[in-house]
């Protein structure tokens, strides 16, 4: 028996794009001929017939964009949505906002319910669930069926569509570097568990900024936080260390450490400096004020918003999935010595 053929295998084995298949087997007169006929032998040979519901339902424009979220609340998302609503209304499109709320049942629901002609394209940012458990056949299922998609901050390699990143590796080494050059060397970091891409990253650069300076990473210094349990105690156990300084992936982890270290008399930033991830209002109004890295969720979401609407509207439709990083930076505030 014959393999199961994709529009994405038969792109992949002939070197060209998804778009392009689906052009060259609706017989597009923007595709070669020898192109055409190169893919039409082959989609034959395994057997492959387009999904003509998906077809149907693509062509039915709505103006809408949606949106799935793992969050309600969450200052970096709220910005996101600023900024791809900016772009949306500017480009004539409306958005649908949904949330995934970390589960993947309800993110693979949700997309579904979405992508059944209420929407032209999609823009999400993956649960941590989904992460865990590597099930992403319903992003497959998405590219197969040519449906335009972004994914942005939590991302997935094997997910061959357009990307929003923030340099995750870049913003840990710039947060670390930053805390060695100010003399500490006892860092410890709060971070997520390794199936969250964005964690692992930041881990990634903290590690890469700690050997440059000949500085050993210690198992002890590193807090993997499960947000299932209790976060409090699960940062607390990483002060029976000997610490001087606390990189943080997030601003709640963050302040979470700050909270433990007054309740530890520890004087912050003279006996303990502290930077976390998210320009929120934790971040600004807490007191210390956090030091912190700086996402740029609005522009982030405005990139996101262009790639989205040009795929829909079949702008540089051939040309293959591209990913956008976006450079963060280190916003200084009380809770760092200077």
């Amino acid at each position: 028996m014959k393999p199961k053929i994709t529009i994405k295998i038969i792109a992949k084995e002939l070197g060209v794009s998804t778009s392009t298949v689906s052009k060259a087997l609706r017989d597009s007169h923007e595709i070669s001929q020898e192109t055409k006929d190169r893919i039409k032998a082959y989609a034959n040979y395994y057997n492959y017939r387009p999904n003509n519901l998906a077809l149907q339902l693509r062509n039915q424009k709505t103006k809408v964009i949606g949106i799935v979220l793992p969050k309600i609340v969450h200052h970096f998302f709220s910005t996101v949505i600023s900024g791809i609503e900016r772009v949306a209304n500017e480009r004539g499109y409306n958005i649908m906002v949904c949330f995934s709320n970390e589960n993947q049942e309800k993110e693979i629901e949700t997309i579904n319910v979405l992508t059944n002609g209420s929407v032209d394209g999609l823009i999400v940012s993956i649960a941590k669930e989904t992460l865990r458990n590597k099930a992403l056949d319903h992003f497959y299922r998405l590219i197969e069926n040519e449906m335009p998609i972004v994914l942005f901050d939590r991302v997935h390699d094997s997910i061959e569509c357009d990307k929003v990143i923030v340099d995750d590796i870049g913003a840990g080494y710039k947060a670390t570097k930053y805390l060695t050059d100010i003399g500490c060397k006892r860092i410890g970091i709060v971070t997520t568990p390794e199936h969250v891409t964005v964690g692992l990253d930041r881990y990634q650069g903290y590690e890469r900024a700690l050997k440059e300076q000949g500085i050993k990473v210690s198992k002890e210094l590193i807090v993997n936080v499960d947000e299932e349990q209790d976060i409090y105690e699960q940062i607390k156990v990483l002060f029976n260390e000997d610490l001087d300084a606390v990189f943080a992936v997030n601003e709640i982890y963050a302040a979470t450490a700050i909270k433990i270290a007054k309740e530890k008399n520890l004087d912050i930033p003279n006996d303990l400096s502290v930077i976390g991830f998210t320009d929120g209002l934790i971040s600004k109004y807490s007191s210390p004020s956090i030091t912190t890295v700086v996402q740029h969720g609005y522009t982030m979401g405005e990139q996101a918003a262009e790639l989205l609407i040009d795929r829909i509207e079949n702008k540089d439709n051939d040309r293959f999935p591209q990913t956008k990083v976006i450079s963060s930076n280190l916003k200084l505030r009380e809770s760092s010595k200077s």
